[in-house]
């Protein structure tokens, strides 16, 4: 592959998104892409009609493929380019890793991040008047504690000194997901720190934070989590 091709996503703070970005870093394919950050509130860029002529549901990430098609979807897009592009497959190299990883994977997006996410929605302006349409504070609470009792499912699987949920060498797209569930957790308006509350969540998060791919795609120091955006 010699030309570049276009994936519009939004700043580190935005789960979604950086899942994908997190996964092009681990894959060693991130400059490949060129890459255009939308910018989310209170603009709502990610709405505006070139935008929505891709993807008309308005969320990022969206990948324009070289026949001029889209793909939307962060799993969805993630498959692709794991399929595509050689080296490590960080969905699962087998059948049964990429059952596993799709399990996990599930879990964890959704009883815990998508949980955060509504939360973040529903509980105060989220991305600002223009975009939220509902506020619904006793859904929004139901959501957090939901995301803080299957964390602690998550913990307790961690338990037995395992690096990576799979427990390989290397994370998979799952580890993924948990590693963004976790930062978006931390966010200060969420105010749901997974890493404060589980013992081996914690020392989980800190071994993300030492790999490289990791480093890499919060460099832009626009996470909101200041532990994150103040590194040197």
């Amino acid at each position: 592959m010699t030309s570049k091709l276009n994936v519009y996503t939004s700043p580190s703070a935005f789960p979604n998104p950086q899942r994908l970005r997190l996964f092009m870093h681990e894959k060693g394919i991130a400059d490949q892409f060129q890459e255009t950050i939308y910018d989310m509130t209170p603009v709502g860029e990610q709405r505006g009609w070139r935008h929505l002529k891709m993807n008309p549901w308005g969320e990022t990430p969206t990948l324009e493929l070289a026949d001029g098609s889209y793909i939307s979807e962060t799993a969805a897009v993630v498959r692709y380019l794991d399929q595509t592009y050689p080296g490590r497959k960080i969905m699962g190299a087998t059948p049964l890793e990429q059952g596993l990883d799709n399990m996990w994977d599930n879990r964890i997006w959704v009883h815990i991040l998508y949980r955060i996410v509504t939360a973040f929605h529903v509980l105060h302006t989220g991305l600002g008047f223009k975009l939220e349409l509902t506020k619904n504070e006793a859904w929004g609470e139901h959501c957090r504690k939901e995301a803080l009792a299957h964390a602690a499912l998550v913990n307790k699987h961690l338990a037995d000194g395992r690096q990576w949920l799979l427990g390989d060498d290397e994370p998979t797209f799952s580890d993924i997901t948990l590693a963004t569930a976790i930062a978006f957790s931390k966010f200060p308006v969420n105010a749901t720190p997974l890493d404060e509350r589980f013992e081996f969540l914690d020392a989980y998060w800190q071994h993300w934070q030492q790999r490289p791919a990791f480093q890499a795609a919060y460099a832009d120091r626009s996470s909101g989590i200041p532990e994150l955006d103040n590194k040197a």
